[in-house]
């Protein structure tokens, strides 16, 4: 690990990080119904899909960084909006319990995840963050084509099922 000041600890990056998870979730709700798992421009999946993928990453890739147990990486298909949420409160929670478990010295040790993808733990919960944010900008742009508004990008609160 590098030695010099931490600018974030990572109390203060999981909160970081759940507050982008909340805007996640809030597109999820918005999107609608009849468009969230068949919608589609430019050959990009629908979203159900990309969320799904979002799902797949967090959670497990923070409990085999803890428990030093590899899982292959598996997509996750929901086939409601009611279970996809369901599903996605259920992998913040787990993402809240394994995260914490991960010591800070941890993070820059370099390990693989998914028996295939090494990198620092720092780097791995970086990518699922970005993974996140790219996904979660990809709803945005079928919401805007759908004629419905996003959420502020900047207003990270809980979703109003959180």
């Amino acid at each position: 690990m590098s030695t010099g000041t931490a600018v974030l600890s990572p109390t203060e990056l999981l909160e970081h990080w759940q507050g982008l998870r909340n805007l996640s979730r809030r597109v999820i709700e918005i999107f609608p119904d009849a468009h969230l798992f068949t919608y589609s421009i430019g050959n990009m999946r629908p979203f159900a899909l990309l969320a799904g993928e979002m799902i797949a990453i967090a959670a497990p890739m923070a409990r085999e960084i803890v428990s030093g147990q590899s899982v292959p990486y598996a997509d996750y298909e929901a086939t409601s909006k009611a279970e996809l949420l369901a599903r996605w409160d259920e992998a913040t929670a787990e993402l809240n319990e394994w995260f914490a478990k991960v010591p800070p010295e941890r993070f820059g040790e370099t390990i693989t995840v998914f028996g295939q993808y090494t990198g620092t733990v720092w780097s791995h919960f970086f990518y699922a963050i970005d993974n996140e944010n790219h996904h979660r900008g990809q709803g945005y742009v079928y919401l805007r084509a759908l004629g419905v508004e996003p959420p502020p990008f900047w207003e990270r609160g809980a979703s109003s099922a959180a």
